[in-house]
């Protein structure tokens, strides 16, 4: 018969007692092996996925959504590298976007399931058409929110990481810029450790206000935070 635990603390476990561990496999890195026990103990992904969300990157929108007020019933949204939707997904819930009524439009190389009330194209948004195709999915209108959670793959190397994500940023601004409805906002996932001066003089000439945040479902031991830009002027001229 196996012994009863007794004494302090007996019969109770701890956070560290119940934190899945995975073993590694023969075929499996190192790496994969941690990021596949990360996801397993990470309480937003198990939200996620009780909630119906694509994603524990939805969290992250709803989260900057609760403190800067981005998202309202009727505004149109660009969602700049979607996949796999749970941007999109939050989005279409707070507008009030449906299949009827589309006013989420969602783009990404990769492939994604449908989403009611987003429509999305499988398409990389760096290439020249890419951004037409968007506002004529958006039926010739412009969006009040043009949102990016785009990365490209991450290479180890902090500075190369952040020059890298930093070209994706430029790219997703001067859209915003160009396209945005006045009174309009942009965010987008930059790296800790600055945003560029260029570009962050040009938001602050064309927005009321600019804001660096890291929501609190964003990994602590992640350099990744968001730039959140309110307030669109219109397309200030130097």
């Amino acid at each position: 018969m196996p012994e009863i635990p007794t004494g302090k603390g007996a019969g109770r476990r701890t956070d560290r007692d119940l934190k899945v561990r995975v073993k590694t496999a023969r075929k499996r890195k190192l790496s994969s092996t941690l990021w596949l026990e990360r996801q397993l103990n990470d309480p937003y992904v198990a939200r996620a996925r009780a909630e119906g969300y694509k994603s524990r990157a939805a969290f992250k929108l709803i989260e900057l959504n609760e403190k800067y007020k981005l998202l309202r019933k009727g505004m149109r949204v660009v969602d700049l590298g979607a996949a796999p939707g749970g941007w999109s997904q939050v989005a279409a819930g707070v507008t009030g976007s449906t299949d009827e009524h589309p006013l989420i439009v969602g783009i990404d190389y990769l492939e994604m399931d449908p989403i009611p009330g987003v429509i999305l194209l499988q398409k990389d948004f760096t290439e020249d058409d890419a951004p037409q195709m968007l506002i004529d999915a958006l039926g010739g209108h412009r969006p009040d929110l043009v949102m990016s959670d785009m990365a490209s793959p991450t290479t180890g190397h902090r500075a190369t990481d952040h020059l890298r994500i930093m070209h994706l940023v430029e790219i997703a601004a001067d859209f915003a810029i160009q396209v945005l409805n006045p009174g309009g906002a942009f965010i987008a996932k930059v790296f800790q450790g600055g945003t560029e001066h260029q570009l962050l003089h040009d938001l602050k000439r064309n927005f009321n206000s600019t804001f660096h945040a890291k929501p609190p479902s964003s990994r602590s031991n992640s350099a990744e935070a968001y730039l959140v830009a309110k307030g669109f002027k219109g397309r200030q001229e130097e």
